[in-house]
């Protein structure tokens, strides 16, 4: 695979995370440029429609931004038991069982 195939599975990728990760654009090239990203917004966002090509630094630094700001998102974990019971009593503190379920 050559650096032009990777660079657009690279953006492929980048794109999906960003969707998944309900991140939006403005914020990725913010964050991106604040790591030193120097290509502005549009070509960005071209990159990512793959009309336009980074280099490879600059493909790495964006991913880079986009993990970060992954990292940053509170996620969502199947809880465990106490978890549940925890919540409950901390939103029934008088532990009323007749409380509305939804």
């Amino acid at each position: 695979m050559d650096d032009a195939d990777i660079g657009r599975e690279q953006a492929r990728l980048v794109r999906l995370a960003i969707v998944r990760a309900h991140l939006e654009l403005e914020d990725v090239w913010l964050h991106f440029f604040s790591l030193g990203g120097d290509v502005g917004a549009m070509e960005v966002e071209a990159y990512l429609h793959h009309a336009f090509v980074l280099p490879r630094l600059q493909r790495d630094l964006l991913a880079h931004a986009v993990n970060e700001l992954i990292d940053h998102r509170p996620s969502m974990k199947a809880p465990y038991a106490t978890d549940i019971s925890e919540a409950e009593t901390s939103s029934n503190p008088a532990g009323d069982d007749d409380a509305q379920e939804s």
